[in-house]
């Protein structure tokens, strides 16, 4: 690559990182450029489950997952990708007074924020999802609109219409450093060359700490390994079969092609970037299926990955402006809701860099809430 310049260089090529650009080029924005070390959704986006939803606790993370909702509906038509877009809604079984409770509160707020969740009876959550046990279930939460699709595609889609419209993407190409003059970035160092530049926005999930640290931004975010597996074909799966997870447990499963998806957190995982498969979890995972859908147990695993989700101490994004650097923007720290809230945080990303007013304020998802110890928490996370 020979010396070039560039408006704004996006670092991370993933579904946040492509849908900025998208976003920013389709508002006219010139020499937009994305650099990514490996192949485009190879970090996170790839490795997730692809749920989407806008069934949250907190008011901001309902919007942004309610707007990418209508975005990924419009996906196919905007970009001529198709997601593979299941709207067979999320299911979340609640087995406490004090989920129900919680639940009761976020379908409130979710409704009057315009989205058609609602509590249901077990006997109702059954015929959604047949594959479960309602033994010491209360209630449980569900929204049509929700579901799931595929995460590489929503990546390609992004990026195909970004180069239509002007974008450059680098790939196999990795940031080594950030350049200032006092506090102004003038360019991003690469193992491909120099790209001159007033702007950098942060995109890169798992890895973000590291960017930030190169202009003294501290983004605290940890890599966190999940696992998934994946089963053989399951007769009689009802074709509407939702997102069901067991918020007591966190086991959560959906079809995936003539199998089911399935997965679940593990309270023993450290911290790390490693991504190999273990079998360690899968105990728990027994255990969790014994009691909410046994029917589970009978079958055969035939796949599965592990990825990182990007934790930050309160489990929710960070969105924002650097304030002791000029022109270092970030979206990063989703927690294991990013791939569902690119669309509308692509929006956002690019109203904040147009100096807009975006269609939501994101101030409260600055990474400076740590130090004024004003955290955001989420409940409503898997």
């Amino acid at each position: 690559m020979s010396a070039r310049t560039a408006e704004v260089v996006v670092i991370g090529g993933g579904v946040m990182g492509t849908s900025i650009v998208r976003h920013l080029v389709r508002a006219g924005v010139r020499d937009v450029v994305l650099v990514e070390r490996d192949e485009l959704a190879s970090g996170s986006t790839s490795k997730a489950a692809g749920g989407v939803r806008a069934q949250f606790s907190d008011e901001l993370n309902i919007r942004l997952g309610a707007r990418s909702l209508e975005e990924f509906g419009r996906f196919e038509e905007e970009t001529g990708q198709d997601i593979g877009l299941h709207r067979v809604g999320y299911l979340f079984l609640l087995s406490t007074p004090e989920e129900v409770a919680s639940f009761e509160e976020s379908v409130r707020l979710q409704n009057l924020l315009g989205v058609p969740s609602r509590m249901i009876d077990p006997a109702e959550a059954r015929r959604l999802s047949p594959l479960i046990t309602t033994d010491g279930l209360l209630a449980a939460a569900f929204s049509p609109e929700d579901g799931h699709c595929t995460p590489e595609s929503v990546v390609h889609g992004y990026a195909a219409d970004a180069r239509r419209h002007g974008a450059t993407v680098l790939r196999h190409t990795e940031v080594t450093g950030i350049e200032l003059r006092g506090d102004d970035i003038t360019a991003v160092t690469t193992t491909r060359g120099r790209i001159a530049t007033g702007t950098v926005v942060c995109a890169a999930g798992a890895w973000s700490r590291a960017v930030g640290a190169m202009v003294g931004v501290d983004l605290p975010v940890e890599p966190l390994r999940r696992q998934i597996a994946v089963t053989e074909p399951v007769g009689a799966l009802p074709p509407g079969l939702p997102m069901t997870i067991d918020f007591t447990s966190s086991l959560y499963f959906h079809r995936e092609g003539p199998g089911l998806l399935l997965g679940m957190s593990d309270p023993d995982e450290r911290p790390g970037f490693d991504t190999a498969t273990h079998d360690r979890w899968i105990p728990r995972l027994a255990e969790a299926m014994q009691q909410r859908a046994p029917a589970l147990l009978d079958l055969r695993r035939t796949g599965g990955w592990a990825g990182l989700y990007e934790i930050t101490p309160d489990h929710n994004a960070l969105i924002g402006e650097a304030t002791s650097v000029s022109r270092f923007l970030y979206a990063t720290g989703f927690s294991g809701h990013g791939f569902l809230q690119g669309p509308a945080v692509g929006e956002v990303v690019r109203d904040l860099y147009l100096g807009r007013v975006p269609f939501v304020d994101i101030s409260p998802l600055s990474a400076g809430r740590f130090a004024a110890d004003a955290p955001r928490p989420e409940a409503n996370r898997v």
